[in-house]
């Protein structure tokens, strides 16, 4: 069902103007992306030849900053539907300004551990609480005759992505000076961020009614619904994080060292900041929000299925690569489809007021079965099966992710 079909004789509005408080958190997205992505692709080489950590605590502290991060999105929004975006919003974007100060003067284990757990729970407090408005307000602006929320989602997605493309050239750049140099201009970002937000973002915003903390917890845990949503964005998510793990290891296998791994990430992020809208607005016509997810997670278990084909042929070289780059190029289509379609599902199935815990619920659940799914994968890829076994395995993941889907409401909105 498409949204002409649930407002017969009003055709949906392409290109229709953001209103203001949109275009603030497309905004916004982008200046959080490139402020984090000017320190993050540097991290963990600063932390094993500037500060001299063993490989297992740089692994430790990567992932103690992802689980600090996303594993308490679902209290960062809560907190907003308690007690509004702007001031988590503004919370969030202070503790990261001082969490990117202190990593930059961190010179022992457990300052670096201290500066690393700040900034990620700052990202817990103000991603959930922008994601959520962004969610609802991207509903508002549909039944206004706007055009589907996943335009907007997707507009999102690419203020995003344009962020994270800038913000490692930006480290990269400052990174000449020192370590010290791109996490101040990290701060820095977050400091222009937190003045425009303390200026443009609305006290209250209408509309958004504030809940207590307590009691959302227990119908969300028996919401099945929400939970097989949960399920199936965590397998997109699982797959979607082999970029860091397996496509690394099939790069190396293929050209003798990691230097490809960075064209073939520039490759995905030049996709989605060049395809994402039209390929947005094509399922906005044509699929519900769960075929565009069911379609996502097919394209993704298909560029698994592309490199499990090729390795018994064992090429190398730029022929041998071209396995890697079709399965970046299919992730990435199944990403466009999957990440705005469940983005716009979640308003339809949270409680009255409670978007922000909802929203931070799908990204912590997910991140939990990420947690446990890569450590299950790097076990995988360790064990020492012909090389193309754990790619067909992965494939499965998103496939079988397809069944857990739950049927959509008739009375919900679509892509």
């Amino acid at each position: 069902m498409t949204t002409a079909l649930l407002h017969p004789g009003r055709q949906p509005e392409r290109g229709a103007r953001l209103p203001p408080l949109l275009r603030l958190l497309m905004v916004t997205q982008l200046a959080f992306n490139l402020g984090f992505f000017a320190v993050l692709p540097f991290l963990g080489e600063h932390l094993g030849g500037g500060v001299g950590l063993a490989g297992w605590w740089v692994g430790f502290v990567l992932g103690l900053r992802t689980f600090s991060q996303q594993g308490l999105f679902v209290v960062g929004g809560a907190l907003a539907d308690r007690y509004g975006v702007r001031p988590v919003v503004l919370a969030g974007c202070a503790l990261r300004i001082a969490g990117f100060g202190w990593l930059g003067y961190a010179e022992r284990i457990w300052t670096v551990v201290g500066a690393v757990l700040l900034t990620g729970f700052a990202a817990a407090l103000f991603s959930p609480a922008v994601e959520s408005e962004v969610a609802r307000q991207a509903v508002l602006h549909e039944k206004s005759g706007g055009g589907p929320r996943t335009r907007v989602l997707a507009l999102f997605t690419v203020a995003g992505q344009a962020g994270a493309f800038v913000g490692p050239l930006l480290g990269a750049l400052l990174l000449q000076v020192d370590f010290r140099a791109v996490c101040l201009a990290g701060a820095g970002v977050f400091v222009l961020v937190l003045a425009a937000h303390a200026w443009l973002l609305p006290q209250r915003i209408p509309g958004r009614a504030r809940v207590r903390v307590r009691g959302g917890a227990g119908p969300l845990l028996r919401d099945r619904r929400f939970l097989a949503l949960c399920c199936a964005y965590g397998a997109y998510l699982l797959a979607y994080n082999q970029l860091y793990l397996a496509l690394p290891a099939e790069v190396e296998r293929a050209a003798g060292s990691q230097t490809p791994l960075a064209w073939l990430f520039a490759l995905s992020s030049l996709l989605v900041v060049t395809a994402q809208l039209p390929v947005t607005r094509w399922a906005a016509e044509r699929l519900s929000l769960r075929r565009a997810m069911a379609a996502g997670l097919v394209l993704i278990a298909a560029g698994f299925a592309v490199v499990a084909a090729a390795l018994p042929a064992g090429r190398t070289g730029t022929a041998g690569l071209l396995p890697a780059a079709g399965f970046v190029v299919l992730l990435t289509l199944g990403q466009m489809l999957v990440a705005p379609a469940a983005r716009a599902w979640v308003p339809d199935l949270a409680a009255d007021g409670r978007s922000g815990l909802y929203t931070g619920a799908l990204s912590s659940g997910s991140g939990l079965i990420v947690l446990l799914g890569s450590a299950a994968t790097g076990a995988l890829l360790d064990v020492g099966l012909p090389a193309a076994v754990p790619w067909l395995l992965l494939a499965a993941v998103p496939a079988a992710a397809v069944a857990l889907l739950p049927r959509q409401d008739p009375r919900e909105a679509p892509g």
